[in-house]
């Protein structure tokens, strides 16, 4: 880790964090497909539709992680969603993610976030292990439900 820098991704930066991003998708079960992943993260870059961040070792992309702009209105202020975060599997427990995590809390804390928000798998213990010590709160009092309109 005495290595590893972060900053906050370019549009220059794609040919690094597409499969990162690709990866990241495949942990979670869905089929690996550079083509969307680079056109998914190009979208976002062009439309200044999240901020993400990588973790670099040396000329190597180790891990990332993806923000989304939101607002609470009942603080009228702005909020992020910490949407993403992955480390390489040959880099994980050396405090990638705690890096990639603080890079996301300076960010938030720069543009007067109210709050920064993530969700995980219950099963991660990893990464809820993560957040804890990084001092990350388990919400208690809400919620959290979806719904997922029909597919035409």
């Amino acid at each position: 880790m005495q290595n590893t820098v972060t900053r906050q991704a370019i549009l220059a930066d794609l040919e690094a964090l597409v499969p990162l991003f690709d990866a990241y998708r495949q942990f979670y079960k869905q089929a690996g497909d550079l083509q969307a992943a680079s056109v998914f993260l190009i979208d976002k870059f062009n439309h200044g539709e999240s901020v993400i961040f990588l973790a670099w070792e040396g000329p190597k992309a180790v891990g990332f992680t993806q923000m989304f702009p939101s607002f609470s209105s009942v603080s009228m202020a702005r909020t992020f969603l910490l949407n993403d975060l992955f480390v390489l599997p040959s880099h994980r427990r050396q405090g990638i993610g705690s890096l990639l995590l603080d890079a996301a809390v300076a960010y938030g804390h720069a543009m007067g976030a109210v709050r920064i928000s993530l969700t995980t798998d219950t099963a991660n213990a990893t990464a809820q292990a993560t957040y804890e010590a990084q001092g990350w709160k388990r919400d208690q009092a809400f919620y959290t439900y979806h719904f997922f309109p029909p597919v035409s």
